[in-house]
């Protein structure tokens, strides 16, 4: 039989930590909306000219979103089964750091203490990172970013090599009185052309030199193609294979056994796994 203090727990932790559920739903869309609120707050207050006119506002809203946080932060603790394991998690660090500050501000005073002051609030932008727990998707792309990590370094360095291969022939044809004064400047004039950014504080005056500009400008072109091909075949691949898993956790019916609060059963398990509890 369960006592009323675990039935509390157990209803707290399926409504935070359960994502299937109606309750979990909900609770998931006030807090991804209120991250994004918070997000706009500190956005709307770096600019001047709001802060002036709206500062009162501005800083109540954030007070009032900071307090809901620090619930949400001290839910999560008590509920977890592990709370250290989630305090030191990477969500957990996050969580923490991007409630402190506005408390940190309190202590903080004075003249000498403003530049300070500013640096402490920027750590409230570390909100938008708890977005990523709710994007199920990124999960596909961060996975393919990982498959395809080797591929695209070897991309890379093929590509630093050929802008050293081609500054260095561009301080040779433009040389110092152009601009190139030395080859690291000149890689560095590459690069950026390569890129297709072109800053413009570097040009090739003779013609060979912008000959061979317009042919690494065509070159860039591909160059930027090149990753994105391979990230998306292997995003493609990520998808395909979760498609055709046979058990896919994002579709799985997250149930939470309400005595030992154990979770990831099997789909259309009636009994807990650890203590045999109904489910």
């Amino acid at each position: 039989m369960t006592t009323p203090k675990k039935n509390w727990k157990t209803k707290l932790f399926v409504i935070i930590y359960g994502t299937n559920t109606p309750a979990g739903k909900l609770f998931d869309v006030i807090l991804l909306y209120t991250i994004i609120a918070s997000i706009l707050l500190v956005m709307l207050e770096s600019v001047k000219s709001i802060d002036q006119h709206y500062h009162t506002f501005l800083n109540i809203s954030e007070w009032i979103i900071t307090i809901l946080f620090t619930v949400e932060y001290i839910l999560r603790v008590v509920t977890a089964k592990r709370p250290w394991q989630y305090i030191f998690s990477f969500y957990g660090l996050i969580d923490l750091l991007s409630t402190i500050p506005k408390y940190i501000s309190l202590f903080l005073g004075g003249i000498h203490a403003l530049a300070a002051l500013r640096a402490l609030r920027l750590l409230r932008i570390f909100r938008i990172l708890k977005l990523g727990r709710y994007l199920g998707a990124s999960n596909n792309l961060l996975n393919a970013l990982k498959a395809s990590r080797a591929k695209i370094s070897v991309f890379l360095f093929a590509v630093l090599i050929i802008a050293v291969i081609l500054g260095t022939i561009m301080y040779m044809v433009e040389g110092e009185e152009n601009g190139f004064s030395n080859i690291p400047k000149s890689v560095y004039w590459c690069i950026v052309t390569l890129t297709t950014v072109g800053f413009g504080d570097i040009a090739p005056q003779t013609p060979l030199g912008q000959f061979i500009a317009a042919l690494i400008m065509i070159l860039g072109y591909g160059i930027i193609a090149v990753p994105t091909g391979i990230v998306s075949v292997e995003y493609s691949n990520q998808a395909s294979s979760t498609k055709n898993s046979d058990q896919n956790p994002a579709e799985i019916p997250q149930k939470i056994c309400p005595n030992c609060l154990a979770e990831n059963h099997r789909e259309g398990a009636k009994f807990c796994y650890q203590c045999s509890e109904k489910l």
